[in-house]
């Protein structure tokens, strides 16, 4: 399959890229820095250079066409302010999804975040809540499409090795997950057709391997 990751880059992004050339799959990175280029060649992924905070639609699609499934894994980060949550958080989600539909893309999984409802929680940080804001913006508007979708929360991302053991169900309780089982569970998202279509699942480290968390759904 040819799979095209929008944050071609991120941490998530660069270990899903290596799953899927192992597993045989082609995997195209969607990356703003032409520098980056290599480190994507590196885990065996095609890059992409494209910026979503300018590109019009038009111009992803030109990117996704041809492709299976869609990823979209990108995030201003720490630190990026109010102002990128917006345009990265929920604009370029929107604007991947939208492309997706115009280039014939079905399959289409987007990372969020656990905890969108906590954003006007008192004492919560501005720019947090901004982020939380855009990120549900983002699965609205990715539920309205005509998409065979799949959002996926990942609770505290951490730097840990993967255990290849998680809790995932459409929700569980707040928790940490590393970054290389929430790839590891993409991996396995992109070849799925039915079980998760049109579903929001929650995801933490937990004590069910990954194969039999999702036959579980």
């Amino acid at each position: 399959m040819r799979v095209v990751i929008a944050g071609g880059h991120g941490k998530i992004a660069l270990q899903l890229e290596k799953l899927l050339a192992a597993n045989g799959d082609d995997a195209v990175g969607i990356i703003r820095n032409p520098e980056q280029a290599a480190d994507l060649r590196d885990v065996s992924a095609e890059p992409a250079v494209l910026d979503l905070e300018s590109a019009d639609v038009a111009a992803v699609a030109e990117v996704l066409s041809g492709a299976d499934v869609a990823v979209f894994a990108a995030g201003a980060g720490p630190g990026s302010g109010t102002a990128r949550k917006e345009t990265v958080d929920r604009a370029a989600a929107a604007l991947f999804a939208e492309a997706a539909e115009r280039a014939g893309v079905r399959r289409h999984l987007q990372v969020s975040a656990m905890g969108l409802d906590r954003a006007d929680e008192e004492g919560m940080d501005e720019t947090f809540a901004v982020y939380l804001r855009a990120k549900a913006a983002a699965e609205e508007d990715l539920r309205a499409r005509d998409l065979d979708w799949t959002i996926l929360r990942p609770g505290r991302l951490t730097d840990e090795p993967g255990s290849g053991a998680v809790h995932l169900a459409e929700d569980v309780p707040a928790g940490a997950v590393s970054r290389q089982d929430v790839a590891a569970v993409l991996a396995e998202l992109v070849a799925d057709e039915s079980i998760t279509v049109r579903r929001t699942l929650e995801l933490t480290s937990g004590n069910t391997p990954i194969e039999e968390a999702l036959s579980r759904l």
